[in-house]
């Protein structure tokens, strides 16, 4: 890890030389979390303190993943149990050169937290991953309160692709400066997705859960369209789900995050 501290202050990026990523630091404090619909809290957005932590500016590479299974011998992305018309990426245990850059996709919950556990890191929780996404305002989309299918990636103009490089969309960044946290893939967070989470948070316990259906997805992705002219994938306040061991998705990644006292190998593990 290589950091640049001034009088013991958080440095507000930082680069972990283990696997590369590039993390930003969202400071400690209150932000405007939730949303209208009964899984989100059934409110108006409502403030939430979090401490302060390190998000990955942007999702996991495949380059950067492929480095883990070098070094680990962790088994690569496969198509097994995948969901949906799988559009085969690795070969292997490599992938086409000019997917270097896009975010890794077809991996499982499991595959994600083995990562974060090589790399010294951890996965975001979901109050973590929404304060990054919308900033302290309450953003709708991270760039503002107005939906632009043109900001993001997304199902309208991904022509006959489906990923892309974690840096386009350059539009689709939030407050704090983090990428692609409306389009591009869906990302796995760490915490079990309880249905009522968010009315408890909203009513001030933000313990986190310790039973649900499944673990909590976040984010819109290449292969997600809108409805009735809204678009609810790609809501900083969208939750959704899915299972440890057995979802795996062609629209389904992760991102990192970590800790202020920058000791992150404490934190790897499935809570």
């Amino acid at each position: 890890m290589t950091t640049e501290t001034a009088m013991n202050q958080p440095q507000r990026r930082i680069k972990n030389e283990k696997d590369g990523s590039l993390l930003v630091l969202i400071p400690p404090g209150k932000f405007l979390a939730g949303g209208r619909k009964w899984w989100e809290g059934g409110s108006d957005p409502f403030e939430v303190e979090l401490p302060g932590f390190y998000i990955g500016i942007y999702p996991v590479t495949n380059a950067q993943y492929k480095r883990f299974v070098d070094a680990t011998g962790h088994r690569p992305p496969s198509d097994e149990e995948v969901h949906g018309n799988y559009k085969p990426v690795w070969r292997g245990n490599s992938f086409p050169q000019e997917k270097f850059d896009h975010p890794i996709v077809c991996v499982s919950l499991e595959d994600a937290w083995a990562y974060c556990k090589w790399a010294g890191l951890r996965l975001p929780r979901e109050l973590e991953w929404e304060k990054a996404a919308r900033g302290l305002e309450g953003f709708k989309f991270p760039w503002g309160n107005d939906w632009d299918e043109d900001k993001c990636r997304n199902v309208y103009n991904k022509r006959s692709e489906t990923t892309c490089s974690v840096l386009e969309y350059p539009s689709d960044c939030s407050p704090y400066g983090v990428y692609q946290m409306a389009g591009n893939v869906t990302e796995w967070c760490c915490d079990l997705y309880e249905s009522g989470a968010y009315m408890r948070y909203r009513n001030g316990d933000l313990s986190a859960p310790k039973q649900g259906l499944g673990y909590v997805t976040r984010g819109g992705a290449w292969c997600y369209g809108v409805e009735e002219f809204e678009a609810p994938g790609f809501e900083c306040a969208h939750r959704g789900n899915g299972f440890p061991l057995k979802t795996c998705a062609d629209h389904l990644g992760f991102r990192v995050a970590g800790y202020l006292t920058l000791d992150f190998a404490t934190s790897a593990s499935p809570p």
